[in-house]
């Protein structure tokens, strides 16, 4: 896909730019250690489904949860607490899950795949750009920055700053709106077909699903899908690039 009249792209964060360092899991038994329970990594990795289910649950119920950052926080906490009471761990079980949640909000817990920083450059060097639509909390733009993304990114949009969440048009519309282009001008990169695909592409967006794992579900609808984010740049005019 290419297209002469594009001005900007954005990216989904999650599974898109980063992934959580160390795992998930690591984060975890690191917390419940710290809290004098401890755990085998691979009893805390066998109950990750459960938490992953948990969390498809709330979402599928109601996925508005992302517009708020007192409901986003409570579905985290939510799905660690399963994890502790799984393990055995009760009277502390939503103390535990906010530690682990506050985890989750520092910078060194989350690493930049290695293709993100070149690919952000090359796109700024052809004179576009760059942003962030995610559904997130309020600790995204500082997290960013703190990842050493702050100088690459034009405007960040998270689901719990604004009120919005995707797939609504309108989280979409907004992030264009502070870029001062129309929606037909961007592009945007995610890795969910519901909230990065079906809203971008409702506002007249480019859309292109990020398949970093080879798990992305595209619906059975035409679309680009990308697996290294280097690829993004076919999106840009030869001219430019």
């Amino acid at each position: 896909m290419r297209s002469a009249g594009l001005r900007a792209v954005f990216f989904d964060v999650g599974n898109t730019l980063l992934y959580a360092e160390p795992s998930v899991s690591e984060v975890c038994r690191q917390v419940l250690a710290e809290w004098g329970h401890v755990h085998d990594l691979h009893a805390i990795d066998s109950l990750m489904p459960l938490v992953d289910a948990y969390y498809e649950e709330r979402y599928a119920e109601d996925d508005a949860f992302w517009a708020d950052e007192e409901r986003t926080s409570s579905v985290w906490v939510g799905m660690y607490s399963l994890l502790c009471r799984k393990l055995g761990i009760e009277a502390e079980a939503v103390e535990i899950a906010r530690r682990v949640y506050d985890e989750f909000g520092r910078s060194d817990r989350w690493a930049v795949y290695t293709d993100v920083r070149p690919a952000f450059e090359r796109l700024r060097a052809a004179g576009l750009y760059t942003g962030i639509i995610s559904n997130w909390d309020s600790r995204l733009v500082a997290l960013l920055h703190g990842l050493g993304l702050g100088d690459v990114l034009d405007v960040i949009v998270s689901s719990a700053d604004v009120g919005l969440h995707k797939p609504d048009p309108r989280i979409f519309e907004l992030a264009c709106a502070r870029l001062r282009i129309a929606p037909e001008q961007a592009a945007h990169v995610g890795d969910h077909h519901y909230a990065d695909i079906l809203g971008a592409r409702a506002v007249g967006m480019q859309t292109v699903l990020m398949d970093r794992h080879g798990t992305a579900c595209a619906e059975n609808e035409p679309v680009s899908t990308l697996d290294v984010l280097e690829e993004v740049l076919g999106l840009v005019p030869r001219r430019l690039v």
